[in-house]
């Protein structure tokens, strides 16, 4: 019975990095959006420099002081019974530089659990958490750097797997021209137990971004490359521009104001992995809005995965 739940598991975990660029079965969720606003920017949240604390999770450099007490909190409802949550707070100390910490947390509902034949045998859970740890300082005028160390711990009924993890970021910032410029490792570590006798590997990933805000419309443009180290072909009959595609994060966010925005966003990959050939198929495709209320921040987001539905996320972000 522990051999089909592990496997079933396993599946399962791997489901919530579906439409990316990996082989890993294990630690998945570290691949999920932790924000709201990122979600609807298309997980293309490298090189977003400003107040919200949720970049910690992208590239550690983007810790600032402008997230001196900044306090974001996030909910997932993802697909069946899946939910997640996540938490960020950042302080910024003038002889140290900016600390953040995060939190990862992913539920699975109630499993129902079967032997090798198929025979039910009760219903049983699994999860998913991440603690983080981060640091930033600035170098020279317009360069930062940040590192970030991860402690992972998954669950599934009465076998587990953890591992010790890290990111390193590195960023560059034109203010003058409103375009940052960022490269960062993520989820590189070790793994210290598996969930069986096959090693769950971390999803590590090499990532390198763009944003610009555009000087004629309050248009702020986000690219960013990921698993750079990998380059996958998409399909054996994919095209060389799907394939250059596959391994691109777009999103874009018109500012209205400080108080409302509106945010558009296109994963190719997800696209073609996950459309069914209808005449209008939005695989891929997510919006989403974010609106200010005196010192609060409210973000939501809208990601379709096709006739699997859609993923629905919020994000309060406050200062203490």
């Amino acid at each position: 019975m522990r051999t089909f739940l592990v496997v079933l598991g396993l599946l399962m975990i791997s489901q919530t990095a579906a439409a990316q660029p990996s082989d890993e079965l294990g630690f998945g969720f570290l691949r999920l959006e932790p924000s709201a606003r990122a979600a609807a920017l298309g997980g293309s949240f490298s090189a977003v420099y400003g107040d919200d604390v949720n970049a910690l999770f992208y590239n550690p450099a983007l810790l600032n002081e402008d997230m001196h007490g900044a306090l974001s909190v996030s909910y997932l409802n993802h697909l069946s019974d899946i939910n997640a949550g996540f938490l960020a707070y950042s302080r910024h100390y003038e002889q140290i530089g900016s600390i953040g910490a995060g939190l990862r947390f992913m539920g699975w509902g109630e499993l129902q659990g079967a032997d090798e034949q198929g025979n039910r045998t009760g219903t049983f859970s699994a999860s998913d958490v991440a603690l983080t740890v981060g640091a930033a300082r600035t170098y020279a005028e317009n360069w930062q750097y940040g590192v970030n160390a991860h402690l992972i711990y998954s669950s599934l009924d009465d076998v587990s797997a953890s591992a010790l993890a890290a990111d390193v970021g590195v960023l560059y910032r034109l203010p003058d021209q409103q375009l940052t410029l960022s490269a960062a490792v993520t989820n590189l570590g070790v793994t210290l137990n598996s969930f069986g006798a096959t090693k769950d590997e971390l999803p590590m990933d090499v990532r390198i971004g763009l944003t610009k805000r555009l000087r004629y419309l309050p248009l702020l443009v986000s690219v960013m490359g990921y698993n750079l180290h990998d380059m996958d072909r998409l399909s054996e009959t994919a095209s060389t521009l799907d394939d250059v595609l596959a391994h691109l994060a777009l999103g874009g966010e018109f500012q209205f104001g400080s108080a409302f925005n509106v945010r558009v966003r296109y994963n190719h990959r997800r696209h073609e992995e996950l459309e069914t050939k209808s005449r209008l198929d939005l695989a891929g495709f997510g919006m989403g809005f974010g609106l200010k209320i005196t010192r609060f921040n409210f973000d939501y987001a809208y990601n379709s995965w096709s006739e699997n539905g859609g993923l629905h996320q919020l994000t309060v972000r406050t200062v203490l």
